[in-house]
């Protein structure tokens, strides 16, 4: 199964938020979407923290990478 993209998860996660908020759907199915909707939420976590590190290394002349920070003074 492929891995999902960020943009496709959070589709998702809309989709079912959409479904809770009409207040049609009955118990067992909202907590089986209620449940779904936090792994969701968890994967799309992930996938920020990832990329946020990703972004967050700068590029060495030699190719390696290091991680940005700013310094006060």
């Amino acid at each position: 199964m492929k891995e999902k993209k960020f943009e496709e998860l959070m589709n998702d996660l809309e989709t079912i938020i959409k479904e809770l908020e009409t207040g049609e759907v009955d118990l067992e199915s909202s907590i089986e979407k209620y449940t779904e909707a936090m792994k969701l939420v968890k994967i799309c976590g992930d996938k920020l923290d990832s990329a946020t590190a990703s972004v967050n290394k700068i590029l060495n002349e030699d190719g390696s990478l290091t991680d940005f920070s700013i310094e006060e003074n």
